[in-house]
C-alpha cells in the first residue's frame, strides 16, 4: 500500500508539474484514478494533494477559461517548485551519489518513464523539461565509481592504475573513506599507502579496471573525517570558466537557478525566438549537465565545453549504431 501511494504520488507531481495549462480535476481522476468511486476519488485527491503540500509543493489553483468561472484547474509552476542551492556535507554527498544512481536505474525511474507515458499516450500536452526539478542530476558514469564507493562501505584498499595528464599510469593504493563531488567530478578520498597520507583521486583519471584488494575490514576510517573538506582542500581549484548556454523556453531549471544572468527571447539554432541565454559558472564541467537535457540545450561558449558535448553526443551516437 505504501508503495502504491509513493506511486501515486509522485504520478501526481509529475502530471502537475509538466502541464503548460491548468488541468481539470475530472481529467486527473481519468488518468490518475481511473478505478476508484466518486467518494474515494475525492478522498484520495485531497489527501494527495495535502500530502504534496507537506512537502513544500506549491499547487497552482486556477481557472481553466479566464472569461467564464467553471470548474477550477490545478498545476505546479517549475519556477516556484524549484530548490534553493544544497550544500552537503561529505557523508550527504556520498550518499545522494549512491542515492542518484538508484533513481536513475530502478523503481523511480520505471515510475516516472510510466507516468509520461500515460500522459503521453492520453493525448495531454507536456513539459518533459520541467522533470529537471523531480529527479537529481548527478552523474556517476565513471567504471571506478561503484569500486571506490564499495570499498569504503566495506573499508578494504583499492588498487588502481591512475594517469595524470602527460604521464604514464601509475599503479596506487588507498584506503578509501569516501567517493566524492566536488567542482563538477568525482573524487575517491583516503589514505595513499604508497605516500603514507591522505590523498584524493579523480576517478576519472583512474586507467583502466580498479581491484578490491586484501580483507574487509582492513583500516579504520578517521572519526569525523570530512571527505568533502579533505577534498576541497586537496583537490584542485575549481574552475571559474563562465559558460554560455542557449536554453530552450521552459527547460533547463536547473541552470537557470544558477545562472549569473538570463537574457530572454533569444534566437536559437533553430531560427525562433524560443529561446534565452543564461551565463554560469562552469566552463568544461559541465558537460553531463548539459547532455542530461538533450535538444533543450546549445552551448555558445566555451569552445572547450561544446566540443566536449559534441564528443558525448558522438558517442551516444556510435553505440546506437552499434545496438
Amino acid at each position: 500500500m505504501a508503495v502504491e501511494k509513493s506511486e501515486r504520488l509522485l504520478n501526481l507531481l509529475i502530471m502537475l508539474l509538466m502541464q503548460r495549462r491548468y488541468i481539470a480535476k475530472e481529467r486527473v481522476r481519468e488518468l490518475l484514478y481511473p478505478d476508484s468511486t466518486d467518494e474515494a476519488f475525492e478522498r484520495m485527491f485531497e489527501r494527495d494533494k495535502d500530502d504534496l503540500r507537506s512537502l513544500g509543493v506549491p499547487i497552482e489553483v486556477g481557472q481553466l477559461d479566464a472569461y467564464f468561472d467553471d470548474e477550477p484547474g490545478y498545476r505546479i509552476r517549475p519556477d516556484e517548485a524549484q530548490l534553493p542551492q544544497i550544500e552537503l556535507t561529505g557523508d550527504e554527498a556520498q550518499v545522494v551519489g549512491l542515492a542518484t544512481k538508484v533513481w536513475e536505474h530502478a523503481r523511480l525511474a520505471e515510475a516516472t518513464t510510466g507516468a509520461v507515458r500515460k500522459l503521453t499516450a492520453a493525448g495531454v500536452p507536456v513539459d518533459a523539461g520541467a522533470l529537471d526539478l523531480v529527479g537529481p542530476r548527478l552523474g556517476a558514469d565513471e567504471p571506478a565509481f561503484d569500486v571506490f564507493w564499495e570499498a569504503a562501505r566495506d573499508r578494504q584498499v583499492v588498487e588502481f592504475e591512475y594517469q595524470r595528464p602527460g604521464q604514464e599510469p601509475t599503479t596506487r593504493r588507498l584506503e578509501p573513506w569516501g567517493v566524492v563531488r566536488y567542482s563538477g567530478r568525482w573524487y575517491a578520498v583516503g589514505h595513499d599507502q604508497d605516500r603514507g597520507e591522505e590523498r584524493v583521486f579523480r576517478l576519472s583519471r583512474v586507467h583502466g579496471k580498479a581491484r578490491r584488494v586484501g580483507q574487509p575490514g582492513g583500516y579504520e576510517i578517521p572519526p569525523g573525517v570530512d571527505i568533502r573538506a579533505v577534498a576541497r582542500r586537496l583537490a584542485p581549484a575549481p574552475s571559474v570558466e563562465s559558460a554560455t548556454l542557449l536554453l530552450r523556453q521552459g527547460a533547463g531549471y536547473a541552470f537557470r537557478r544558477s545562472a549569473e544572468t538570463v537574457e530572454t527571447d533569444v534566437v536559437g539554432p533553430d531560427g525562433t525566438d524560443a529561446w534565452d541565454r543564461v551565463h554560469v559558472r562552469g566552463g568544461a564541467d559541465l558537460t553531463g549537465e548539459v547532455l542530461a537535457h538533450a535538444v533543450d540545450v546549445y552551448v555558445e561558449a566555451p569552445a572547450s565545453l561544446r566540443e566536449s558535448v559534441v564528443a558525448g553526443l558522438t558517442a551516444v551516437a556510435r553505440q546506437g549504431e552499434a545496438s
